[in-house]
């Protein structure tokens, strides 16, 4: 992977490199590693939160006896 040289010293680019060497040299966890990339790669995303996105049914459940 060729970055930039000014991606390349990014804190977070560093890390997922970190990560991913020690899964090819120690065999540690991968999951680690991906999720070291993409928190890399979404660096410049900023994350909102939609309270319109979803409703939500927060009273208890009706259970077929009690209907």
């Amino acid at each position: 992977m060729n970055l930039p040289k000014a991606e390349h010293s990014a804190p977070e680019w560093q890390a997922a490199m970190e990560a991913r060497i020690l899964v090819a040299e120690s065999g540690g966890p991968t999951m680690l590693a991906r999720i070291g990339v993409m928190r890399a790669l979404n660096r410049h995303v900023e994350r909102v939160f939609n309270a319109d996105r979803k409703s939500h049914h927060w009273s208890r459940r009706k259970l077929k006896r009690d209907q």
